[in-house]
């Protein structure tokens, strides 16, 4: 009789059958073997494109990198047995599993939100103050911060470990909506409000900082066009309007963001070429452009206006990629956030609770595609990785 009650107490305590989602489990699994599939091979070929890719091996692609990291282990470990429990409608892992899977859960999401952070924070200091981005984003700084978004993930979260249960509205292990006030209502409200909205704040910084150097540089370029008869300005380094070049060439050049340049080297390179274009030196005696993405045209003067203009696409580019990333993190949590805000007496239908649940899934696994769509090195490396793997298969039916 003891060893019957404990087993139907188990399996109410891990169910979460209801006649209401017999019908969504099926799309609820379809959707979670997607996500799994597509979010195991997009962030291992992000890793590995990182690996054999010498381009994309920057300081600002490691926070990529670790994010990747979060991703491919909610991917590998976390979503399979998530859609195990949908097929189920109940939790077959046990008791310890359930407190495990949800540390790791939380773990994975506060990862994640604190390098949207870090990435912002580095997008934002690589054009407004290059010197502190040197510092804080140089070799040992990077892997202090890799390590402190685990640490701290797992030191906000590791304490909940006794109050990780079954959810049955999400069917899924998560921490206990009341045992684990109100340290659990800090700790949403500090990572997904303040966390998030630093980020969007960051982010709105870029925007106006690029837009007053942008004005700036439009200014400078009106001035030297107007002064292009007046050698003696080229030679001191202004124009009438009293716009220093050097300091809206820095502005421009600055705004690198798929090569870590010392800002030395950018200053060495823009007093080359104004010496070059002052003393009409031929080509072949050109100082190297700062690297970029567009090819460097034959003349001297182009070049620095050529490479100024790519740095600066560049920049744009990839934090449009950025955004979007952060974009997508919101989109996927928000619903989930403010469902379970709204509904604190569990009055809205299991089946709402369980697509707003799922939402979340679609996170872990988009990133990947954005990376493919907005990122051309990345594209091109994931490219390569595809025409490798393929290889084998294709040489097999050609032979056949």
């Amino acid at each position: 009789m003891l060893l019957n009650y404990t087993n139907q107490t188990e399996d109410h305590l891990f169910s979460c059958y209801s006649p209401s989602v017999i019908g969504y489990r099926y799309f609820a699994v379809l959707w979670g073997c997607a996500v799994t599939v597509t979010g195991t091979v997009g962030n291992l070929m992000t890793i590995l494109a990182f690996i054999i890719e010498s381009r994309l091996r920057t300081r600002f692609n490691v926070l990529i990198i670790n994010l990747a990291v979060a991703d491919l282990l909610y991917c590998t470990i976390l979503q399979p047995m998530s859609v195990d429990s949908y097929l189920h409608l109940r939790w077959r892992s046990g008791q310890l599993w359930c407190q495990t899977f949800g540390l790791l859960l939380f773990l994975s999401n506060s990862v994640s939100i604190i390098n949207l952070c870090l990435i912002a924070v580095s997008r934002y200091l690589l054009v407004a103050k290059r010197a502190v981005f040197d510092r804080v984003f140089s070799n040992r700084g990077l892997i202090l911060l890799l390590i402190s978004t685990w640490a701290l993930g797992l030191a906000s979260f590791g304490p909940l470990w006794t109050v990780y249960v079954f959810v049955p509205q999400v069917c899924t292990c998560s921490f206990h909506r009341t045992r684990g006030r109100p340290y659990t209502t800090i700790l949403l409200f500090f990572y997904f409000f303040i966390g998030l909205g630093c980020v969007g704040a960051f982010y709105l910084l870029i925007y106006r900082h690029v837009r007053i150097a942008k004005q700036a540089l439009l200014r400078y370029r009106l001035s030297r066009r107007s002064s292009k008869k007046k050698p003696v300005s080229l030679v001191q380094g202004t124009d009438d309007s009293g716009i220093d070049s050097g300091t809206v060439n820095t502005c421009s050049c600055e705004m690198s963001s798929q090569v870590d340049l010392d800002h030395s080297k950018d200053e060495s390179t823009q007093s080359s070429t104004k010496a070059l274009s002052t003393t009409n030196k031929p080509p072949s005696d050109i100082v190297p452009a700062p690297i970029s993405s567009t090819p460097a045209p034959t003349t001297a003067p182009s070049s620095s206006h050529s490479t100024s203009q790519g740095d600066d696409g560049e920049f744009k580019r990839v934090t449009r990629m950025c955004f979007a990333v952060f974009l997508c993190f919101v989109f996927c949590f928000v619903p989930f956030m403010l469902l379970n805000i709204a509904d604190k007496k569990n009055r809205a239908p299991h089946v709402l609770h369980m697509l707003c649940a799922n939402l979340t899934w679609l996170n872990s696994c988009i990133n990947p595609i954005l990376y493919a769509v907005m990122n051309r090195q990345f594209r091109q490396a994931y490219h390569v990785l595809l025409t490798r793997t393929a290889k084998p298969f294709t040489c097999l039916f050609t032979k056949s």
